[in-house]
Protein backbone atom coordinates (compact mmCIF):
# COMPACT_ATOMS: atom_id res chain seq x y z
CA UNK A 1 0.00 0.00 0.00
CA UNK A 2 0.87 3.91 -0.92
CA UNK A 3 0.01 6.03 1.72
CA UNK A 4 -0.62 9.16 -0.49
CA UNK A 5 -3.32 11.14 1.90
CA UNK A 6 -2.13 12.23 5.46
CA UNK A 7 -4.07 14.03 8.55
CA UNK A 8 -7.73 14.98 7.10
CA UNK A 9 -6.56 18.66 9.05
CA UNK A 10 -3.59 19.15 6.63
CA UNK A 11 -4.36 17.73 3.54
CA UNK A 12 -6.14 19.53 0.96
CA UNK A 13 -9.44 17.75 -1.37
CA UNK A 14 -7.12 17.72 -4.12
CA UNK A 15 -5.16 15.13 -2.37
CA UNK A 16 -8.44 12.96 -1.83
CA UNK A 17 -9.74 13.33 -5.23
CA UNK A 18 -6.35 11.97 -6.43
CA UNK A 19 -6.59 9.09 -3.96
CA UNK A 20 -9.83 8.35 -5.19
CA UNK A 21 -8.63 8.44 -9.06
CA UNK A 22 -6.14 6.85 -8.37
CA UNK A 23 -6.91 3.95 -5.33
CA UNK A 24 -6.18 1.29 -7.78
CA UNK A 25 -2.42 1.65 -7.85
CA UNK A 26 -2.21 3.07 -4.03
CA UNK A 27 -3.84 -0.28 -2.23
CA UNK A 28 -4.77 -3.60 -3.91
CA UNK A 29 -8.32 -5.41 -3.14
CA UNK A 30 -6.06 -8.17 -1.07
CA UNK A 31 -4.52 -5.48 1.12
CA UNK A 32 -7.92 -3.80 1.63
CA UNK A 33 -9.38 -7.34 2.50
CA UNK A 34 -6.45 -7.98 5.03
CA UNK A 35 -7.74 -4.83 6.56
CA UNK A 36 -11.52 -6.02 6.89
CA UNK A 37 -10.73 -9.45 8.06
CA UNK A 38 -8.91 -7.67 11.10
CA UNK A 39 -11.57 -5.67 11.45
CA UNK A 40 -14.04 -7.72 11.53
CA UNK A 41 -12.46 -9.82 13.77
CA UNK A 42 -12.15 -7.26 16.27
CA UNK A 43 -15.60 -6.56 16.42
CA UNK A 44 -16.94 -9.89 16.67
CA UNK A 45 -14.18 -10.30 19.52
CA UNK A 46 -15.40 -6.83 20.97
CA UNK A 47 -18.71 -7.66 20.85
CA UNK A 48 -19.33 -11.23 21.71
CA UNK A 49 -22.22 -11.28 24.36
CA UNK A 50 -23.50 -7.57 24.29
CA UNK A 51 -25.91 -5.49 23.06
CA UNK A 52 -24.23 -3.34 20.57
CA UNK A 53 -25.19 -0.57 17.80
CA UNK A 54 -23.44 1.84 15.48
CA UNK A 55 -23.38 5.57 14.81
CA UNK A 56 -23.63 5.91 10.83
CA UNK A 57 -22.66 9.57 10.19
CA UNK A 58 -23.35 8.43 5.89
CA UNK A 59 -19.61 9.56 5.71
CA UNK A 60 -17.07 7.16 4.11
CA UNK A 61 -16.01 5.35 7.29
CA UNK A 62 -19.15 5.21 8.73
CA UNK A 63 -20.34 3.12 5.43
CA UNK A 64 -17.51 1.01 5.42
CA UNK A 65 -18.52 0.54 9.26
CA UNK A 66 -21.54 -0.46 8.22
CA UNK A 67 -20.57 -2.94 4.82
CA UNK A 68 -18.17 -4.76 7.26
CA UNK A 69 -21.35 -5.11 10.23
CA UNK A 70 -23.61 -6.17 8.13
CA UNK A 71 -21.77 -9.03 6.74
CA UNK A 72 -21.35 -9.93 10.80
CA UNK A 73 -25.10 -9.50 11.19
CA UNK A 74 -25.36 -6.41 12.94
CA UNK A 75 -27.90 -3.90 11.70
CA UNK A 76 -28.87 -2.04 14.58
CA UNK A 77 -27.59 1.77 13.98
CA UNK A 78 -28.62 5.33 14.39
CA UNK A 79 -28.05 8.15 12.45
CA UNK A 80 -28.05 11.57 14.13
CA UNK A 81 -29.18 14.33 11.69
CA UNK A 82 -30.97 17.73 12.47
CA UNK A 83 -32.72 20.67 10.24
CA UNK A 84 -28.84 22.27 9.68
CA UNK A 85 -28.44 19.71 7.58
CA UNK A 86 -28.17 20.00 3.51
CA UNK A 87 -31.09 19.09 2.23
CA UNK A 88 -29.81 16.86 -0.70
CA UNK A 89 -27.60 14.87 2.04
CA UNK A 90 -30.79 14.07 4.31
CA UNK A 91 -32.41 12.86 1.10
CA UNK A 92 -29.24 10.63 -0.07
CA UNK A 93 -29.71 8.98 3.35
CA UNK A 94 -33.13 8.27 3.32
CA UNK A 95 -32.51 6.15 0.48
CA UNK A 96 -29.18 4.85 1.01
CA UNK A 97 -28.99 4.35 4.51
CA UNK A 98 -28.14 0.53 5.85
CA UNK A 99 -31.42 -1.46 6.33
CA UNK A 100 -31.85 -1.12 10.67
CA UNK A 101 -30.36 2.45 10.69
CA UNK A 102 -32.87 4.55 11.93
CA UNK A 103 -32.87 8.10 11.89
CA UNK A 104 -32.77 10.00 15.57
CA UNK A 105 -33.57 13.93 15.23
CA UNK A 106 -31.53 15.81 17.45
CA UNK A 107 -34.12 19.10 17.61
CA UNK A 108 -31.52 21.54 16.29
CA UNK A 109 -33.32 23.93 14.04
CA UNK A 110 -32.45 27.49 12.68
CA UNK A 111 -34.36 29.02 15.72
CA UNK A 112 -31.82 27.36 17.64
CA UNK A 113 -29.20 28.56 15.53
CA UNK A 114 -30.65 31.74 15.88
CA UNK A 115 -29.58 31.90 19.27
CA UNK A 116 -26.17 30.93 19.06
CA UNK A 117 -24.74 32.86 16.15
CA UNK A 118 -21.58 32.62 17.25
CA UNK A 119 -21.19 29.08 15.97
CA UNK A 120 -21.87 30.09 12.57
CA UNK A 121 -18.52 28.75 10.96
CA UNK A 122 -16.86 29.18 13.89
CA UNK A 123 -13.52 27.72 13.95
CA UNK A 124 -11.16 27.40 17.45
CA UNK A 125 -12.67 26.34 20.80
CA UNK A 126 -15.86 27.40 19.76
CA UNK A 127 -16.07 25.26 16.91
CA UNK A 128 -14.82 22.47 18.95
CA UNK A 129 -18.38 22.86 20.63
CA UNK A 130 -19.91 21.28 17.46
CA UNK A 131 -18.40 18.03 18.06
CA UNK A 132 -20.47 18.16 21.44
CA UNK A 133 -23.38 19.16 19.50
CA UNK A 134 -23.35 16.89 16.59
CA UNK A 135 -21.54 14.02 17.69
CA UNK A 136 -20.94 13.35 21.42
CA UNK A 137 -24.42 14.20 22.77
CA UNK A 138 -25.94 11.82 20.05
CA UNK A 139 -23.46 9.29 20.70
CA UNK A 140 -24.31 9.03 24.51
CA UNK A 141 -28.07 9.36 23.86
CA UNK A 142 -27.80 6.70 21.38
CA UNK A 143 -26.20 4.28 24.34
CA UNK A 144 -27.99 4.81 26.90
CA UNK A 145 -31.65 5.42 25.37
CA UNK A 146 -31.53 1.76 23.57
CA UNK A 147 -29.60 0.05 26.64
CA UNK A 148 -26.78 -0.45 24.98
CA UNK A 149 -23.07 -2.16 26.39
CA UNK A 150 -21.20 -0.99 23.22
CA UNK A 151 -21.82 1.63 20.94
CA UNK A 152 -19.67 1.19 17.47
CA UNK A 153 -18.25 4.37 15.53
CA UNK A 154 -16.41 4.90 12.09
CA UNK A 155 -13.46 7.27 14.08
CA UNK A 156 -10.03 6.75 13.18
CA UNK A 157 -6.80 8.34 14.40
CA UNK A 158 -5.61 9.59 11.15
CA UNK A 159 -8.72 11.95 10.89
CA UNK A 160 -7.74 13.93 14.42
CA UNK A 161 -10.23 11.61 16.28
CA UNK A 162 -9.62 10.61 19.94
CA UNK A 163 -10.40 6.95 19.38
CA UNK A 164 -8.50 5.60 23.01
CA UNK A 165 -6.68 2.50 23.85
CA UNK A 166 -6.91 -0.68 20.95
CA UNK A 167 -9.97 1.95 19.63
CA UNK A 168 -12.35 1.69 23.08
CA UNK A 169 -12.88 4.67 24.88
CA UNK A 170 -14.64 4.02 28.35
CA UNK A 171 -16.49 6.80 29.90
CA UNK A 172 -17.06 6.99 33.63
CA UNK A 173 -20.31 7.02 33.32
CA UNK A 174 -20.60 3.48 32.01
CA UNK A 175 -20.69 4.67 28.34
CA UNK A 176 -18.69 2.82 26.11
CA UNK A 177 -17.77 3.36 22.68
CA UNK A 178 -15.55 1.27 20.10
CA UNK A 179 -13.50 2.46 17.06
CA UNK A 180 -12.71 -0.81 15.18
CA UNK A 181 -10.87 1.32 12.53
CA UNK A 182 -9.32 3.64 14.37
CA UNK A 183 -5.67 2.36 12.35
CA UNK A 184 -7.04 2.51 9.03
CA UNK A 185 -5.09 4.46 6.92
CA UNK A 186 -7.39 6.90 4.34
CA UNK A 187 -6.37 4.43 1.14
CA UNK A 188 -7.64 1.72 3.52
CA UNK A 189 -11.20 3.24 3.73
CA UNK A 190 -11.04 4.65 -0.34
CA UNK A 191 -9.98 1.20 -1.28
CA UNK A 192 -13.27 -0.66 0.43
CA UNK A 193 -15.72 1.49 -0.92
CA UNK A 194 -13.74 1.11 -4.54
CA UNK A 195 -13.57 -2.66 -4.52
CA UNK A 196 -17.30 -3.00 -3.11
CA UNK A 197 -18.97 -0.63 -5.18
CA UNK A 198 -20.28 1.81 -2.19
CA UNK A 199 -21.74 4.57 -2.83
CA UNK A 200 -20.70 7.81 -1.35
CA UNK A 201 -23.42 10.88 -0.15
CA UNK A 202 -23.33 13.94 -2.39
CA UNK A 203 -20.75 15.80 -0.06
CA UNK A 204 -17.61 14.34 -2.08
CA UNK A 205 -18.98 16.39 -5.11
CA UNK A 206 -19.14 19.43 -3.47
CA UNK A 207 -16.43 22.15 -2.76
CA UNK A 208 -14.16 20.69 -0.14
CA UNK A 209 -16.01 17.69 0.02
CA UNK A 210 -13.65 15.47 1.41
CA UNK A 211 -11.93 17.62 3.95
CA UNK A 212 -15.56 19.13 5.29
CA UNK A 213 -17.10 15.73 5.36
CA UNK A 214 -21.11 15.38 6.47
CA UNK A 215 -21.25 18.22 8.65
CA UNK A 216 -24.58 20.54 9.29
CA UNK A 217 -23.89 23.71 6.90
CA UNK A 218 -22.87 26.35 9.78
CA UNK A 219 -20.53 23.84 11.03
CA UNK A 220 -18.48 24.12 7.75
CA UNK A 221 -14.94 24.56 8.34
CA UNK A 222 -11.84 26.73 6.85
CA UNK A 223 -13.54 29.58 6.30
CA UNK A 224 -12.44 32.76 6.91
CA UNK A 225 -15.16 35.11 7.06
CA UNK A 226 -18.61 34.68 7.32
CA UNK A 227 -19.48 35.64 3.86
CA UNK A 228 -16.51 32.80 2.58
CA UNK A 229 -18.93 30.36 4.54
CA UNK A 230 -22.29 32.01 3.41
CA UNK A 231 -20.90 31.57 -0.14
CA UNK A 232 -19.45 28.59 -0.04
CA UNK A 233 -23.17 27.02 1.01
CA UNK A 234 -24.84 29.03 -1.23
CA UNK A 235 -23.34 27.81 -4.04
CA UNK A 236 -24.15 24.32 -3.11
CA UNK A 237 -28.07 25.12 -2.22
CA UNK A 238 -28.78 28.63 -2.39
CA UNK A 239 -31.79 27.98 -0.69
CA UNK A 240 -30.30 27.15 2.65
CA UNK A 241 -29.15 30.93 3.08
CA UNK A 242 -31.93 32.03 1.58
CA UNK A 243 -34.27 30.29 4.77
CA UNK A 244 -31.56 30.93 6.97
CA UNK A 245 -32.00 34.94 6.26
CA UNK A 246 -35.40 34.83 8.23
CA UNK A 247 -33.01 33.87 11.21
CA UNK A 248 -30.48 34.98 10.85
CA UNK A 249 -28.89 38.80 10.40
CA UNK A 250 -25.50 37.85 8.71
CA UNK A 251 -27.32 35.49 6.16
CA UNK A 252 -29.99 38.32 5.41
CA UNK A 253 -26.37 41.23 5.11
CA UNK A 254 -24.89 38.08 2.39
CA UNK A 255 -27.78 38.55 0.19
CA UNK A 256 -27.76 41.94 -0.02
CA UNK A 257 -24.25 41.65 -0.53
CA UNK A 258 -24.29 39.37 -3.45
CA UNK A 259 -27.40 41.30 -4.72
CA UNK A 260 -30.46 38.69 -4.30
Amino acid sequence: MKQYVGRKQSSNNADWLYAVEHIEELISPEEVEIYAAKAAERISQACSGKKVAYAWSGGKDSIVLGDILAKLGITEGYFAYCDLDYPAFISWVKANRPAGVTMMHTGYNLEWLAKHQELIFATGHTGQRWHQISQKGPFTEMFFSHGLELLLLGHRVIDGNVCGPEGFIRKKTGEVRYNPLYDWPHEAILGYIHYHGLSLPPFYGWKDGYVQGTHAWPERDHCKTLHQGYQEVYDIDSSIIIEAARYIPSALDFLREVGV
